[in-house]
């Protein structure tokens, strides 16, 4: 059952700059929200400071503007010359009020001295305001209110003072407008929002661009290892920014220890080849005689030196394999094995051609390319008629393709599939050990390639291998 990918993993393989970016945005996105709603805060209660200061002074002025009547009443009388001489108390509705509330004796309203701005309406005094002033004589009880005389949202400052030779207290009213404070830090908000939002935006902009430049010398690591792969190249150069030169080195080190593994690897076959070949000589040279021994021997020798060699040979194709950075061009490797072929049956009649381009190189080694040809040019050679040719082309997959063509008898589809077995030798007339196709399927199947057996345009038989481009 096919597991599905989890939310972890995907947080895992999140590149390096989106995960800085997305954190800078968030960090962003806090500062902008929070700067915004910390400084509109602080300008609001900067404005509301400002007002109460303003009303405080005109409660102070109001204290003093009244005194009790001579006629030894209850009611007060206002002194005009000490009243607030702000011009706008003077005029109706233009948001600066005061109103000076007569409280009776059962602590009712019986009457009030007020500016001409506050009108002919009600004084806007929430009744709870009123009861805590009442209740905390002298001490100024401060709030807001959405709807004054005119309609418009005011700041109220109400004290409660008392008058000698009187038992009722008096309560002191002042109110102001709160648009003009209420624009400006609406104001503020908005230019805030654009001018951080600004910012963030360039500063995340600049830090992309800069993301963008400073994560480069992994894009170019990235480029030196694929053409380390390709074989244009064998190790990682050392121009990189001092961050980045550590990891290039040690690659560098595992590039070099891929060396020297495939090295010793070969080294080890080598010797195994010497080691057993030297036995199995001796025991083909002694079993000269006509006995059924004899024969049994040289059979069992024949078979075992077959079996060597063919192993040997996938050993070694398999340690190549392994080894970074091969690139070996197509043309340089057919030419020299067509020019040897074409010395060996030049007497037979038979002819070598390559037309390959030379731009085209494969990822295989190139004694395994030239173990590959050397077979199936051998194999081409020894059933044509009179020619044999070598073609090479890239396709569209990243592989190339290498046909060799024949005019000889071919195979039959059936004989194509028995043809790359191990041993199998269709014709027991000929010489050989029946491995020359099976070498040549395993050392392209190692090298990431394959084999195919077809029919040839000449009319005879057709050997493509497909190995990986470089």
């Amino acid at each position: 059952m096919e597991s599905k990918p989890t939310s972890n993993g995907s947080l895992r393989r999140l590149s390096l700059a989106r995960r800085i970016l997305i954190g800078a945005l968030v960090w962003s996105v806090l500062i902008v929200f929070g700067g915004v709603i910390a400084t509109s805060a602080v300008y609001r209660a900067q404005t509301i400071n400002l007002l109460d200061a303003d009303l405080d002074s005109t409660l102070v002025t109001l204290a003093r503007a009244i005194e009790p009547r001579n006629d030894g009443s209850e009611g007060i009388r206002e002194v005009p010359e000490l009243l607030p001489s702000d011009p706008r108390y003077d005029t109706p509705l233009t948001g600066q009020y005061w109103v000076i509330i007569i409280a009776g004796e059962d602590g009712s309203f019986s009457d009030d001295i007020r500016s001409r701005s506050v009108w002919d309406g009600d004084p806007p005094l929430p009744q709870d305001m009123a009861q805590a002033a009442l209740a905390q004589p002298g001490v100024v009880i401060r709030g807001n209110v959405s709807d004054g005389p005119a309609g418009e949202p005011i700041r109220i400052a109400v004290q409660s003072i008392s008058l000698p030779n009187r038992d009722a207290p008096i309560l002191l009213f002042a109110a102001s407008d709160r648009t003009q404070s209420n624009e400006g830090a609406d104001q503020l908000r908005t230019i805030l929002i654009i001018a951080m939002t600004s910012l963030a935006g360039g500063t995340l902009l600049a830090m992309a661009l800069g993301l963008r430049f400073a994560l480069r010398p992994l894009d170019r690591i990235q480029s030196d290892i694929s053409d380390i792969r390709e074989g244009r190249q064998a190790s990682l150069s050392n121009d990189y920014p001092e961050e980045v030169q550590p990891l290039s080195a040690e690659l560098n080190k595992l590039l070099e220890h891929n060396r020297s593994v495939v090295s010793r690897a070969r080294t080890h076959v080598g010797n195994l080849a010497h080691a057993l070949k030297t036995p199995l000589a001796v025991l083909r040279n002694e079993a000269k005689g006509d006995t059924q021994l004899d024969d049994v021997v040289r059979r069992q020798a024949e078979t075992m030196h077959a079996n060597v060699e063919h192993y040997l040979r996938r050993a070694q194709a398999a340690a190549r394999a392994e080894a970074l950075g091969v690139r070996t061009q197509v043309l340089e490797a057919a030419d020299g094995i067509a020019r040897v072929m074409n010395k060996l049956f030049a007497r037979d009649g038979k002819e070598v051609s390559v037309t390959i381009d030379d731009t085209v190189h494969v990822r295989t080694e190139q004694q395994d390319l030239e173990e590959i040809l050397g077979n199936l040019l051998d194999n081409a050679c020894k059933w044509c008629r009179s020619k044999v040719e070598v073609s090479a082309l890239s396709d569209g997959d990243g592989m190339v393709v290498i046909h060799i063509d024949d005019d000889g008898p071919g195979l039959a589809p059936e004989e194509r599939e028995q043809a790359v077995k191990r041993g199998i030798r269709l014709d027991e007339t000929a010489p050989g050990t029946g491995l020359g196709l099976s070498i040549v399927a395993d050392i392209a199947g190692m090298n990431g390639g394959s084999l195919i057996l077809d029919e040839s345009p000449f009319g005879g038989l057709r050997a493509t291998v497909r190995l990986r481009r470089a």
